[in-house]
């Protein structure tokens, strides 16, 4: 098995666990922005075909 050969330091941990919820953050903001311009309508980069779907099964 692979083992690393010296023990990660704190600050290391720390700097790779911020990168990754900055990330995260990053993401749940545009899904919030894209869930909210979807919610009113103003969605111009996102397809979102509901109303087709219902017409089309009538």
């Amino acid at each position: 098995m692979a083992v690393p050969k010296k023990k990660t330091s704190k600050s290391k941990r720390n700097q790779r666990h911020a990168v990754w919820k900055g990330k995260a953050a990053i993401a749940a903001q545009r899904a919030l922005s894209i869930g909210k311009s979807v919610l009113s309508g103003r969605a111009q980069g996102f397809v979102y075909p509901v109303a087709e779907d219902d017409e089309a099964e009538s």
